[in-house]
Parts: C-alpha cells; sequence; structure tokens
C-alpha cells in the first residue's frame, strides 16, 4: 500500500505542478479536446449505424420469428456499441498523446527543467517520434485487448466473474494507461518499450497507484481531457523518481529487477520514499 500511494503521489503533483503553470496546462488541453470531438462523432456514428451493420452481418436470422429477431439483433447491437466505447476507453490516451506529441513532449521537457539538471532529448525528427509513438501504442492497445479478451471469458465464472475480474480489469488498464504516459519522458531519454515495461513492472505498486485512479477517472470523457496535461507532468516525475534522477545526478535503473541503488545501498527518490533498500 505504500508505494501505491507513492504512485497516487505522482499523480496529485503532476496536477499541482500545471496548475502553477497555466499556460502548459491550456496548450496541453488542446489534444485531449480535438480527441473528445472525433471520438464524439465517431461514437454517435456508431449509435445511428450499429442497428444496419448487425443486419447486415445476420442475413441468416431474417427469416426468424418475432420476438427472437428483435431480441438477437438488439442483444448484438447493444454488444457492438459497448465493444466500440470499450475501444474508445482503452485507446483515448494513446489517440490524444499522438495528437499531441509536440505539446507533451514540451510539457514533459518543462517539468524535467523546473526540477533541475539535464533535459533529455531524444534528437529524432518528428515524423520519427510520432511514427514510434503509434507503433508501441499499437502494441500496447493489442496487449490490453489481449487482456480484455481473457477477462471477458473469465466474467462467466460464478462470484468471481463479477468480483475479482472487474479488479483486475482496472489493474490491468491502470498499469498500461501509466505505460503510455510514461512513455513520453521516456522515449525522450530512448528507453524502447520492453525496457519501459520492465521498469514499470519492477515497482508495479508504484505503478497501479498512478495508473488505477487515472483509469477509473478517465471513464469520465471530460474529466479525461482536464486530468491529461497533469497526468503527463505527474508521469515525468515518476520517471525521474524511478531512474534515480535527481538535480542532474542521474543513476542508471537496474533493468533485471527494477530496483535501484545509490552508492551508500540506499535507493534515491527526488520527491517521494518509494521505498528503502538497504546493502
Amino acid at each position: 500500500m505504500r508505494d501505491f500511494g507513492a504512485g497516487f503521489g505522482y499523480l496529485v503533483q503532476g496536477q499541482k505542478w500545471v496548475a502553477q503553470h497555466g499556460r502548459q496546462f491550456g496548450f496541453g488541453l488542446l489534444p485531449g479536446l480535438v480527441t473528445l470531438v472525433l471520438y464524439a462523432g465517431a461514437l454517435t456514428g456508431l449509435g445511428f449505424g450499429a442497428d444496419d451493420l448487425v443486419a447486415w452481418a445476420t442475413p441468416f436470422a431474417d427469416d426468424w420469428s418475432s420476438p427472437w429477431l428483435g431480441l438477437f439483433r438488439n442483444a448484438l447491437t447493444a454488444l457492438v456499441f459497448v465493444f466500440g466505447l470499450f475501444l474508445a476507453v482503452i485507446t483515448f490516451t494513446a489517440v490524444t498523446l499522438l495528437v499531441g506529441q509536440p505539446f507533451y513532449e514540451s510539457l514533459s521537457e518543462d517539468v524535467d527543467r523546473s526540477e533541475g539538471g539535464d533535459v533529455p532529448e531524444s534528437g529524432l525528427p518528428l515524423w520519427r517520434e510520432l511514427w514510434i509513438s503509434a507503433r508501441d501504442s499499437l502494441r500496447v492497445v493489442l496487449r490490453v485487448a489481449l487482456y480484455g479478451v481473457l477477462l471477458f471469458a473469465c466474467g462467466f465464472i460464478p462470484v468471481v466473474g463479477q468480483t475479482v475480474v472487474p479488479a483486475l480489469g482496472f489493474c490491468v488498464s491502470g498499469f498500461f494507461l501509466a505505460e503510455e504516459l510514461t512513455a513520453v519522458a521516456l522515449q525522450r531519454r530512448g528507453v524502447e518499450l520492453k525496457e519501459r515495461l520492465t521498469l514499470l513492472r519492477g515497482r508495479r505498486g508504484v505503478t497501479l497507484g498512478f495508473g488505477v485512479p487515472l483509469t477509473l477517472a478517465f471513464l469520465v470523457p471530460f474529466v479525461a481531457v482536464f486530468l491529461m496535461p497533469g497526468a503527463v507532468a505527474g508521469a515525468t516525475l515518476m520517471v525521474r523518481d524511478l531512474r534515480g534522477e535527481q538535480g542532474g545526478d542521474t543513476e542508471e535503473n537496474d533493468q533485471e529487477d527494477g530496483n535501484l541503488s545509490s552508492p551508500g545501498g540506499d535507493q534515491g527518490v527526488h520527491r517521494i520514499p518509494l521505498r528503502k533498500d538497504n546493502s
């Protein structure tokens, strides 16, 4: 629970940081608003066209008698819309970060600059950064979709499916949401997706503490838009601590188990003490 609380602390710190830097907050809202409009239009179109899509996909049911035809197609229409809503939720952050790559990268750099020390830069052209972000986001979405299918199947297990499975679903979503947000700062540091996942697994409690509350908040679309700038700022602060970066002194993270240690054997942290390991 201590690590979970530390992760939530980064989320709060990020919101405080953007509140104190109004200009970055204003620019950070733009990508989320653009994405929200696009998703709202897509979901509205799906809502009006889902019944026609289902009718086109199920010609074998045309001769069914009432009420079975209506019940069958209405159930499928509802499932199509729910699936579309699920895809919107799990891809909203990835698309927003892709749309706002220059904005969020600049915001993340400002956070690094305000905390002191070096401000890492990828040195890649914008098109290359967008390609890497899109590629990695697709990989993450596929992972989330795979977990989603497995959890959906487990949802039919009595009792467990109605209690444990939803909780696991929020944990999975929270972990990968944290990965998407920390990718802004870690990509500037040249950290690949596999290394990012290793880093976050090494501090799973902190990662879930950051990502799970944000996942719950992101269920409300307008809330997601207003929290995105602070989420990117908080993710940058978390990256600095997980990698042991303090005012210009960077300690390399142990990629094998995610543990960080200072020369004296204690983990170096920047704001929130995560854990102290004595050698």
